[in-house]
This record gives structure tokens, C-alpha cells and sequence, in this order.
């Protein structure tokens, strides 16, 4: 099975139509994609951010382009990630949940990113570039899965989700642990991972600095636990609130890290060879993380949910200090850095996003319109959806049950639900719905994220119904006197039924329902 896969991959690979055209080997540039894991649109100084320090991510910032409505293709971790490796709607492959720790091959119906799907590593390999993978995966946890066996040269880091920073495994699966390549690394030698992923990332720019790489530097920072060093701590020393003061440093133990990256591709000559992207794989945590002004948080299709710190540097080609508002997403840099390596990005029809350069190089470009998608799963066939076609966008919310329509060029903060008074657009945005997902398929595997958002719902309408409960009636209300006859005509009569507790509702589209018991008159009133 798995030389059928390789077979399979190869012949993918071959319809990227990846022979560069015009940049040569030595001329192509360095690519390094850098992930932040959960972190929060404003927990960043080129967004705002006063109390996290980041003067690294902001020099880059001011040295490139930032992408103000920037977003991840999913809004949470391992389904976003496999839509930016594989440059396609993770939907399209079944890849629509986070696969739960399994180390064991047990064929194709193994969680993880499908062994049919290009990545990004296995195009630029194909190219020249030399490949290197470091941090967290979260695309299977079976070796075929493993990074070293999908395009990528080298890799140092752990497969799953979630992982101790200080190495450390308890009852875990030693599989799940930190690798280099196929070798386990002995947890003793690990300080804490943020450091140790930025240490591996510098020594592989200083071996492969002759030559085009590609780096995928995947933090697991600052997703929980939340752990951080004593050094990192006094970065955010002056935070008063604790648990926002560790997400904090966490979130500067890897601006710290992403500086000593960019120091060593200055150092090594390759400033202006090199294309750098930042961006978090969705949005922020609930816990200590800040989305604001955006509304809700990571796991939701509100902006907060996706919307992410997005930038590319690329000295002397892309444009600096500059802000973009053309909408984007994760999908998009596939394409992007195809062409960045002399390829043409158009002969490969299955990917779903856009080649940026032309807007990152030449301020009077525009991207073509288009609507962006985001579908994730509750479980037993149900899925929440949201589609953002120019300003309008639509969520089609499985946790509230209905349907929100927001205007974001007036209201980018999602307060006020217009889907009661433009309906048509509600229409009209289902329909754009209903037709990209004709083309997606279930997911191969379920996940929590049903559950856990319920329970999140259920969580917060009990704090705010828990806060009113003191609330006294105001004693100037009379409420008898309020209260009119009702007239013979507006009663609702049956004359076969006792008729009693009627009540009247509006739904959300005006419709109005009727509620009421009644009881058989020929069995006689015995309430």
C-alpha cells in the first residue's frame, strides 16, 4: 500500500508542473513558514499588543507586508494545518478534525493527512529546495505520517497536539515524544521547547545556507500547557494577572526565538534571498489569549475564531511597512511560494488559493474577489459553516443553531446579526454554501470540538443567566393594571377541545408559532 502511495505521490507531484521557468537555482529564495500555535490577533505589536513584548515579529512586520484580514483555512489546529501544507480545502480530503493520538498503522483508515496528498515540502523538494520540518505536526502520529515521509529532508519535533514544553512524556506512547527524524531524543536533553525548536532552526539555515530550503518552523507555543521559562517570565513581569502574564512569555520565548532565526539568515548573507511568512494556525485561545476587537475566540467562525497575525518579509522584493486589506487565507501560500520558487502555480487546478506576489510585490495590484469558506465538524454528520463573499458574511452556527449575517465593513466586530433584515442575502450565501460543499467529504475521523463547544455555549448561558438572578421587579410596575380583557374574537376556540396555555412565539425569520394543550371534551374536564 504504502509503494502504491509513494507512486501515487510522485505522479502528483509531476502535475504541479514544477520545472522553474525563469529563477535558477542558486537565484531562488529561501522559504521559511513560521506557525505560532493559538495565538490571539492582538497578542502582537504590529496589531496593537502594548503588554506582550515582540520587537522581532514587529521589525518583520515593518519590513514586509501584514495582512489585516488574514485568515487560517479552519479554527483549530490539525485541520488548518493540513489546508496550509497541502495548499487545498482540508474538507476536500476528509481531513476536517483533529486526529486523536494513535500510533499504530492501521491503514488507510488511519487518523492523519491522507498519504494521497501533495505538500508543499514534497513540490519543493521535487524542485531542489532542501527540506526541514521543525516543531509541532499534528498530522498523524504513525510513522507513514511522520513528516521524514512527506517531503520533508529533515525534522525535529513531536507529532501530536498538545506536549509538555519541558519534553516530558509521562504514561505517553514514547512514539509521541520528541524525534530527529526517526530517532527518539532523549527528553534530558531538551530545555524547553520553544528554545530548542528556534536552537534546531538555526543550525539547519547555517548547514543548508548554500542552498535553496525550505523551513517549516511549526511552534507549539503558546497553546497549553502553559509553560515558560524564568527568563521568559520577567519579559512580561509586569502583567499583573498570572495567567496572561505566562501566556505572555510564552508568546515572547517565541518572538525571541523567531529574532535569533532572522539574525542567522542576515548573518549568513541571505536577507534578500530569503521569503519569510508569520502566521497562527487559527485564533486565539480562550484562556489569556486576546482576539480583541474581534469576537470569540479559537474553534468558532466568528473572526476570533479566524483571523490570525498574518505577514510575509521578503527584503528588496516584497514591499515593507506596508498594510493590506485584501481578504487572504493559510490556503493562499502554497501558490505563493511556488511562484516565489520560479514556478507556475496555475497548472496545478487542485489547489484552492491564490498566488500572492503580485499584490506583495506591486502596490497597485488587487486580488481577484473571491469568497473564502470554512467548514468544522460537530459530529453525526452535522457541521458549522461560515462563507465571507466581499463584506458579507454568513455563519451558519451548530452551537447556537441558527443563522448570523454581519456587514464587516461596518461591523468587523460581529455585534449586530443582520440575517432578519436582509434575507436575501442569507439566501444567497447559503446557496455559495451548499455549493462548495457539495464537494467536500466527511471527515475521516471525529473529534471533541462537537462536544466542547457545547459545552462552552452551555457554560456561558449559565454565567449570564446565574448573574441576573438577584434582579427585583421594579415597584412602580403594576402589571394588573397592564393587563387588558381579551376579546371574544382573538380566543382560540376548538369546539371538540379543552384549550388551555396557549402561547405565541416569533421565530427569527417572522414566522409565528402557536403553542397550546388541549384535552378531549368527550372524556369530560378532569385536570
Amino acid at each position: 500500500m504504502l509503494k502504491r502511495s509513494r507512486l501515487l505521490l510522485s505522479l502528483l507531484v509531476g502535475l504541479l508542473g514544477l520545472s522553474t521557468s525563469v529563477v535558477g537555482a542558486k537565484d531562488r529564495p529561501n522559504i521559511v513558514l513560521i506557525v505560532a500555535d493559538d495565538l490571539g490577533y492582538s497578542d502582537v505589536g504590529f496589531n496593537g499588543c502594548k503588554e506582550i513584548p515582540t520587537p522581532h515579529l514587529d521589525e518583520l512586520a515593518a519590513s514586509g507586508v501584514v495582512f489585516t484580514n488574514g485568515y487560517a483555512s479552519h479554527p483549530y489546529c490539525s485541520p488548518s494545518r493540513a489546508g496550509l501544507l497541502t495548499g487545498r480545502h482540508q474538507q476536500r480530503f476528509g481531513h476536517g478534525s483533529n486526529p486523536e493520538p494513535d500510533t499504530q498503522w492501521h491503514g488507510e483508515d488511519t487518523p492523519g493527512m491522507p498519504l494521497s496528498e501533495t505538500t508543499l515540502a514534497d513540490a519543493l523538494k521535487e524542485a531542489g529546495y532542501v527540506t526541514g520540518a521543525i516543531g509541532k505536526w499534528h498530522l498523524g502520529d504513525a510513522k507513514p505520517f511522520w513528516p521524514n515521509r512527506r517531503g520533508f529532508d529533515e525534522w525535529f519535533g513531536f507529532s501530536g497536539g498538545g506536549f509538555s514544553y519541558w519534553g516530558d512524556l509521562g504514561m505517553k506512547d514514547p512514539l509521541l515524544g520528541v524525534h530527529r527524524g526517526d530517532e527518539p531524543v532523549d527528553p534530558k536533553t531538551l530545555t524547553h521547547l520553544t528554545d530548542d525548536f528556534s536552537t534546531e532552526a538555526v543550525k539547519f539555515i547555517q548547514r543548508h545556507e548554500t542552498e535553496p530550503f525550505f523551513l517549516y518552523l511549526a511552534y507549539n507555543a503558546p497553546h497549553a500547557p502553559d509553560h515558560a521559562t524564568r527568563a521568559h517570565l520577567q519579559k512580561t513581569a509586569h502583567i499583573e494577572y498570572g495567567g496572561r502574564a505566562v501566556y505572555g512569555a510564552m508568546v515572547a520565548g517565541m518572538d525571541e526565538g523567531i529574532g535569533r532565526v532572522v539574525d542567522q539568515i542576515r548573518e549568513s548573507g541571505l536577507g534578500e534571498n530569503t521569503m519569510i511568512i508569520f502566521y497562527s494556525d487559527n485564533g486565539g485561545r480562550r484562556e489569556h489569549a486576546v482576539n480583541f476587537p474581534y469576537r470569540g475566540h479559537k474553534g468558532m467562525l466568528f473572526e476570533g475564531g479566524i483571523r490570525v497575525p498574518f505577514l510575509v518579509s521578503w527584503p528588496g522584493t516584497v514591499r515593507s511597512g506596508m498594510k493590506e486589506e485584501s481578504p487572504i487565507t493559510a490556503l493562499d501560500l502554497f501558490p505563493t511560494a511556488l511562484a516565489a520558487a520560479g514556478m507556475d502555480p496555475s497548472q496545478n487546478d487542485k489547489l484552492d488559493g491564490q498566488n500572492l506576489l503580485p499584490v506583495l510585490t506591486d502596490d497597485k495590484q488587487r486580488l481577484p474577489e473571491r469568497p473564502l469558506f470554512w467548514r468544522y465538524s460537530m459530529g453525526d454528520d452535522s457541521y458549522g459553516y461560515a462563507v465571507r463573499d466581499g463584506n458579507w458574511k454568513l455563519i451558519d452556527s451548530r452551537y447556537k443553531d441558527r443563522k448570523l449575517l454581519f456587514d464587516l465593513a461596518n461591523d468587523p466586530w460581529e455585534r449586530e446579526d443582520l440575517a432578519a433584515q436582509h434575507p436575501e442575502q442569507v439566501a444567497r450565501l447559503s446557496r455559495m454554501m451548499e455549493a462548495w460543499d457539495a464537494r467536500n467529504v466527511p471527515p475521516k475521523w471525529s473529534d471533541a470540538h462537537g462536544v466542547n463547544v457545547r459545552k462552552e455555549e452551555n457554560t456561558r448561558n449559565e454565567a449570564v443567566e446565574k448573574a441576573s438572578r438577584g434582579e427585583r421587579s421594579r415597584p412602580d410596575l403594576d402589571l394588573h393594571s397592564m393587563i387588558e380583557p381579551v376579546p371574544a374574537k382573538a380566543k382560540f376556540i376548538d369546539k371538540d377541545f379543552y384549550i388551555w396555555g396557549g402561547s405565541m412565539v416569533r421565530d427569527s425569520d417572522g414566522t409565528c408559532h402557536l403553542f397550546y394543550s388541549r384535552w378531549p371534551r368527550g372524556l369530560g374536564h378532569m385536570a
